[in-house]
Protein backbone atom coordinates (compact mmCIF):
# COMPACT_ATOMS: atom_id res chain seq x y z
CA UNK A 1 0.00 0.00 0.00
CA UNK A 2 2.83 2.42 0.82
CA UNK A 3 4.33 1.82 -2.63
CA UNK A 4 1.02 2.80 -4.28
CA UNK A 5 0.57 5.76 -1.95
CA UNK A 6 3.96 7.27 -2.71
CA UNK A 7 3.99 6.53 -6.43
CA UNK A 8 0.41 7.02 -7.64
CA UNK A 9 0.89 10.76 -8.20
CA UNK A 10 4.14 10.05 -10.06
CA UNK A 11 2.26 7.58 -12.28
CA UNK A 12 -0.13 10.39 -13.26
CA UNK A 13 2.88 12.62 -14.01
CA UNK A 14 4.52 9.98 -16.21
CA UNK A 15 1.19 9.48 -18.00
CA UNK A 16 1.20 13.24 -18.66
CA UNK A 17 4.67 12.86 -20.19
CA UNK A 18 3.52 9.90 -22.29
CA UNK A 19 0.51 11.83 -23.57
CA UNK A 20 2.65 14.88 -24.33
CA UNK A 21 5.17 12.76 -26.24
CA UNK A 22 2.40 11.31 -28.41
CA UNK A 23 1.13 14.86 -28.96
CA UNK A 24 4.58 15.95 -30.17
CA UNK A 25 4.79 13.04 -32.62
CA UNK A 26 1.40 13.80 -34.15
CA UNK A 27 2.14 17.53 -34.31
CA UNK A 28 5.22 16.70 -36.40
CA UNK A 29 3.19 14.45 -38.71
CA UNK A 30 0.37 17.00 -39.02
CA UNK A 31 -2.38 15.16 -37.12
CA UNK A 32 -3.41 18.20 -35.08
CA UNK A 33 -6.61 16.71 -33.69
CA UNK A 34 -4.70 13.96 -31.89
CA UNK A 35 -2.24 16.57 -30.60
CA UNK A 36 -5.19 18.62 -29.29
CA UNK A 37 -6.58 15.52 -27.57
CA UNK A 38 -3.17 14.78 -26.03
CA UNK A 39 -2.89 18.34 -24.69
CA UNK A 40 -6.32 18.03 -23.05
CA UNK A 41 -5.36 14.67 -21.56
CA UNK A 42 -2.05 16.07 -20.29
CA UNK A 43 -3.89 18.99 -18.66
CA UNK A 44 -6.18 16.56 -16.84
CA UNK A 45 -3.28 14.35 -15.73
CA UNK A 46 -1.25 17.41 -14.66
CA UNK A 47 -4.14 18.49 -12.43
CA UNK A 48 -4.64 15.07 -10.91
CA UNK A 49 -0.98 14.37 -10.11
CA UNK A 50 -0.97 17.36 -7.74
CA UNK A 51 -4.45 16.57 -6.43
CA UNK A 52 -3.50 12.95 -5.67
CA UNK A 53 -0.22 13.97 -4.05
CA UNK A 54 -1.99 16.39 -1.71
CA UNK A 55 -4.88 14.01 -0.97
CA UNK A 56 -2.54 11.12 -0.13
CA UNK A 57 0.07 13.40 1.51
CA UNK A 58 2.72 11.95 -0.75
CA UNK A 59 4.36 15.17 -1.96
CA UNK A 60 8.05 14.64 -2.64
CA UNK A 61 11.04 16.32 -4.27
CA UNK A 62 11.04 13.51 -6.85
CA UNK A 63 7.43 14.32 -7.73
CA UNK A 64 8.26 18.03 -8.09
CA UNK A 65 11.10 17.32 -10.50
CA UNK A 66 9.11 14.76 -12.49
CA UNK A 67 6.24 17.22 -12.83
CA UNK A 68 8.47 19.89 -14.39
CA UNK A 69 10.16 17.39 -16.70
CA UNK A 70 6.81 16.09 -17.93
CA UNK A 71 5.46 19.63 -18.36
CA UNK A 72 8.54 20.53 -20.39
CA UNK A 73 7.38 18.12 -23.10
CA UNK A 74 3.60 18.56 -22.87
CA UNK A 75 3.61 22.33 -22.33
CA UNK A 76 7.09 23.40 -23.42
CA UNK A 77 7.97 21.51 -26.56
CA UNK A 78 4.49 21.47 -28.11
CA UNK A 79 3.97 25.28 -28.30
CA UNK A 80 7.52 25.83 -29.59
CA UNK A 81 7.04 23.14 -32.20
CA UNK A 82 3.68 24.64 -33.24
CA UNK A 83 5.39 27.98 -33.92
CA UNK A 84 8.24 26.13 -35.65
CA UNK A 85 5.75 24.55 -38.05
CA UNK A 86 3.85 27.83 -38.51
CA UNK A 87 7.08 29.63 -39.52
CA UNK A 88 8.38 26.76 -41.68
CA UNK A 89 6.66 27.82 -44.95
CA UNK A 90 8.53 31.15 -44.93
CA UNK A 91 11.98 29.57 -45.20
CA UNK A 92 14.72 32.15 -44.64
CA UNK A 93 12.76 35.12 -46.01
CA UNK A 94 11.96 38.08 -43.76
CA UNK A 95 11.18 41.64 -44.90
CA UNK A 96 12.32 40.61 -48.41
CA UNK A 97 15.70 39.76 -46.89
CA UNK A 98 17.37 36.40 -47.31
CA UNK A 99 18.63 35.37 -43.88
CA UNK A 100 21.47 32.84 -43.33
CA UNK A 101 19.08 30.60 -41.40
CA UNK A 102 15.46 29.48 -41.60
CA UNK A 103 13.24 31.58 -39.38
CA UNK A 104 11.27 28.55 -38.18
CA UNK A 105 13.90 27.96 -35.49
CA UNK A 106 12.90 31.24 -33.82
CA UNK A 107 9.65 29.55 -32.74
CA UNK A 108 11.63 27.23 -30.48
CA UNK A 109 12.49 30.18 -28.23
CA UNK A 110 9.11 29.54 -26.59
CA UNK A 111 10.41 26.08 -25.64
CA UNK A 112 13.57 27.62 -24.15
CA UNK A 113 11.61 30.13 -22.09
CA UNK A 114 9.14 27.45 -21.01
CA UNK A 115 12.11 25.54 -19.57
CA UNK A 116 13.35 28.68 -17.84
CA UNK A 117 9.88 29.38 -16.43
CA UNK A 118 9.53 25.86 -15.01
CA UNK A 119 12.95 26.11 -13.33
CA UNK A 120 12.09 29.52 -11.83
CA UNK A 121 8.72 28.20 -10.61
CA UNK A 122 10.42 25.32 -8.76
CA UNK A 123 12.60 27.80 -6.86
CA UNK A 124 9.97 30.50 -6.23
CA UNK A 125 8.03 30.06 -2.97
CA UNK A 126 5.80 33.09 -3.62
CA UNK A 127 3.58 31.46 -6.26
CA UNK A 128 1.06 29.83 -3.94
CA UNK A 129 -2.18 31.68 -4.66
CA UNK A 130 -1.13 33.30 -7.94
CA UNK A 131 1.28 32.65 -10.81
CA UNK A 132 4.11 34.99 -11.64
CA UNK A 133 4.08 35.11 -15.41
CA UNK A 134 1.95 33.02 -17.75
CA UNK A 135 2.02 29.35 -16.74
CA UNK A 136 3.14 26.82 -19.35
CA UNK A 137 -0.23 25.01 -19.76
CA UNK A 138 -2.02 28.33 -20.45
CA UNK A 139 0.70 29.34 -22.90
CA UNK A 140 0.34 26.01 -24.70
CA UNK A 141 -3.43 26.44 -24.98
CA UNK A 142 -2.88 29.94 -26.39
CA UNK A 143 -0.22 29.06 -28.97
CA UNK A 144 -1.48 25.67 -30.09
CA UNK A 145 -5.11 26.85 -29.84
CA UNK A 146 -4.45 29.64 -32.34
CA UNK A 147 -2.55 27.28 -34.64
CA UNK A 148 -5.26 24.61 -34.46
CA UNK A 149 -8.01 27.20 -35.04
CA UNK A 150 -6.13 28.46 -38.11
CA UNK A 151 -5.71 24.95 -39.51
CA UNK A 152 -9.37 24.09 -38.89
CA UNK A 153 -11.16 27.39 -39.59
CA UNK A 154 -8.53 29.89 -40.83
CA UNK A 155 -9.77 32.26 -38.09
CA UNK A 156 -6.24 33.53 -37.34
CA UNK A 157 -5.32 33.71 -41.05
CA UNK A 158 -3.85 37.23 -40.84
CA UNK A 159 -1.50 36.10 -38.06
CA UNK A 160 -0.32 32.87 -39.68
CA UNK A 161 0.27 34.43 -43.10
CA UNK A 162 2.65 37.02 -41.68
CA UNK A 163 6.06 35.82 -40.38
CA UNK A 164 6.69 39.14 -38.62
CA UNK A 165 3.50 38.74 -36.56
CA UNK A 166 4.43 35.13 -35.75
CA UNK A 167 7.87 36.21 -34.54
CA UNK A 168 6.21 38.96 -32.49
CA UNK A 169 3.91 36.33 -30.92
CA UNK A 170 7.00 34.23 -30.13
CA UNK A 171 8.70 37.17 -28.42
CA UNK A 172 5.61 38.18 -26.41
CA UNK A 173 4.89 34.58 -25.40
CA UNK A 174 8.51 34.04 -24.30
CA UNK A 175 8.44 37.23 -22.23
CA UNK A 176 5.08 36.44 -20.63
CA UNK A 177 6.40 33.08 -19.41
CA UNK A 178 9.09 34.74 -17.27
CA UNK A 179 7.46 38.13 -16.69
CA UNK A 180 6.77 39.52 -13.17
CA UNK A 181 3.07 39.97 -14.00
CA UNK A 182 0.84 38.22 -11.47
CA UNK A 183 -1.65 35.81 -13.04
CA UNK A 184 -4.76 34.35 -11.45
CA UNK A 185 -4.39 30.87 -9.98
CA UNK A 186 -7.33 28.56 -9.28
CA UNK A 187 -6.08 27.88 -5.76
CA UNK A 188 -8.37 29.43 -3.13
CA UNK A 189 -7.29 31.33 0.01
CA UNK A 190 -10.86 31.14 1.28
CA UNK A 191 -14.38 30.55 -0.04
CA UNK A 192 -15.56 34.16 0.37
CA UNK A 193 -16.74 36.06 -2.71
CA UNK A 194 -14.53 39.07 -1.86
CA UNK A 195 -11.40 36.91 -2.10
CA UNK A 196 -12.49 35.16 -5.28
CA UNK A 197 -14.46 37.59 -7.46
CA UNK A 198 -11.60 37.85 -10.05
CA UNK A 199 -11.80 34.06 -10.42
CA UNK A 200 -15.59 34.27 -10.83
CA UNK A 201 -15.29 36.96 -13.52
CA UNK A 202 -12.62 34.86 -15.23
CA UNK A 203 -14.68 31.66 -15.12
CA UNK A 204 -17.84 33.30 -16.49
CA UNK A 205 -15.96 34.95 -19.35
CA UNK A 206 -14.06 31.77 -20.29
CA UNK A 207 -17.25 29.68 -20.30
CA UNK A 208 -19.06 32.22 -22.51
CA UNK A 209 -16.16 32.44 -24.98
CA UNK A 210 -15.92 28.66 -25.37
CA UNK A 211 -19.71 28.21 -25.66
CA UNK A 212 -20.16 31.02 -28.19
CA UNK A 213 -16.99 30.58 -30.27
CA UNK A 214 -16.16 26.91 -29.65
CA UNK A 215 -12.62 26.06 -30.85
CA UNK A 216 -11.71 29.67 -31.59
CA UNK A 217 -12.89 30.66 -28.11
CA UNK A 218 -10.22 28.52 -26.41
CA UNK A 219 -7.13 30.63 -27.29
CA UNK A 220 -9.23 33.79 -26.90
CA UNK A 221 -10.06 32.59 -23.37
CA UNK A 222 -6.33 32.68 -22.55
CA UNK A 223 -6.08 36.25 -23.85
CA UNK A 224 -9.08 37.07 -21.66
CA UNK A 225 -7.31 35.36 -18.72
CA UNK A 226 -4.25 37.58 -19.24
CA UNK A 227 -6.47 40.69 -19.46
CA UNK A 228 -8.41 39.87 -16.27
CA UNK A 229 -5.14 39.15 -14.44
CA UNK A 230 -3.74 42.54 -15.52
CA UNK A 231 -6.88 44.31 -14.31
CA UNK A 232 -6.75 42.66 -10.88
CA UNK A 233 -3.01 43.03 -10.18
CA UNK A 234 -3.60 44.83 -6.87
CA UNK A 235 -6.07 42.18 -5.72
CA UNK A 236 -3.58 39.40 -6.50
CA UNK A 237 -0.90 41.20 -4.47
CA UNK A 238 -2.96 41.01 -1.26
Amino acid sequence: MNFIKYNLANAFTLANLFSGSIGVIHLITGNYRITAFCIILSLILDFFDGFVARAMKSNSELGTQLDSLADMVSFGLIPGLALFKALEPFGNQLFSLELPFEIKYIGLFVTLFSCLRLAIFNLDEEQTYYFKGLNTPANTILIFGMYYSFMETEFFKVLFENPVLLILVTIISSWLLVSPIKMISLKFKSMTISDNYPKIILAVGVILLVILLKTVGIPLAILYYILVSLIFQKHLSK
